[in-house]
């Protein structure tokens, strides 16, 4: 007998974990990561991260941080329609996705529709020539980057840095096709 209500209170553990714990889980999942809005105030981007624990709580959305924040800290966060109406279209992830699908790597020519997000994400080129990794670049100033900077694989990136930073341990040689 105690070994059947020891598999019935399991079984009612894993549906309750799985009407319970999955929608919260898929909640924090969904609203967690940078996105770029158009702030309302200014029409101008902005960077901002929703407070996902929050929204995965179901305490309905609002934003963690801000770049327009101390200054417009009080303000009324209109700016949470966008991400309610389009919460993967507005995040950096998504956009860059979306930019770099069809791209090639201005340096080898390398496809960059299979993007690892995880370790070896795709760089910029600036207009001078550097290279630029996104961990180094705000969110809002994502769109202004991608109007100015041309897609660089993860590979042409690590050699250009490496070539930049320590020009005395490279040596060029010219390359024969034949």
């Amino acid at each position: 007998m105690n070994t059947a209500l020891y598999i019935v209170a399991i079984f009612v553990g894993i549906i309750a974990l799985d009407l319970i714990l999955w929608p919260v889980v898929r909640n924090y999942l969904r609203f967690r990561g940078d996105r770029v809005v158009t702030c309302p105030e200014n029409d101008q981007p902005a960077g901002v991260e929703v407070d996902a624990l929050q929204a995965a709580l179901s305490r309905g959305l609002r934003l963690k941080e801000c770049s327009r924040w101390p200054e417009r800290q009080n303000c009324g966060q209109e700016c949470l329609k966008q991400i309610e109406a389009a919460p993967d279209g507005c995040l950096v992830r998504t956009i860059l996705g979306n930019w770099y699908a069809g791209k090639k790597c201005v340096l080898c020519g390398k496809p960059l529709d299979d993007i690892d997000w995880a370790e070896h994400r795709p760089a910029l080129m600036s207009p001078d020539r550097k290279t630029v990794e996104w961990k180094d670049m705000v969110p809002e100033r994502v769109p202004e980057a991608l109007a100015t900077h041309l897609p660089v694989c993860w590979n042409c990136h690590i050699a250009t840095t490496f070539r930049r930073e320590h020009p005395e341990l490279v040596t060029e040689r010219p390359w024969d096709r034949h």
